[in-house]
């Protein structure tokens, strides 16, 4: 069962070769995601470690989380689903508002 973490407060600096490193001492590591802009491919400061097994999950848990890496004291705990958010249809960039005439 894989187990997928949160890395938060992260260093803008950190790689993926970085994080594998760090988190392969606690075990396998299936899948590394740095959340960067889409637009300045700059790092968001948080990222998502996917662990083979809740074992070795749970163990990097406990020793990485408010651990001092590149910096910054990380914060590392088990990801939670993406929360569901109402759709925004009200967006105003459509050519079927009305037009005014002035």
């Amino acid at each position: 069962m894989n187990t997928k973490l949160y890395v938060g407060n992260l260093s803008f600096k950190a790689s993926e070769d970085e994080l594998n490193s760090l988190f392969s001492s606690h075990g396998n590591v299936t899948d590394i995601f740095i959340v960067k802009d889409k637009f300045t491919d700059r790092s968001k400061g948080f990222a998502f470690v996917t662990m083979d097994t809740a074992e070795s999950a749970q163990s990097a848990i406990e020793q990485l989380n408010d651990f001092e890496f590149l910096g910054r004291n990380m914060v590392v705990n088990e990801a939670r689903p993406k929360e569901e958010r109402p759709q925004r249809n009200n967006r105003n960039f459509s050519n079927d508002r009305p037009r005014r005439n002035y």
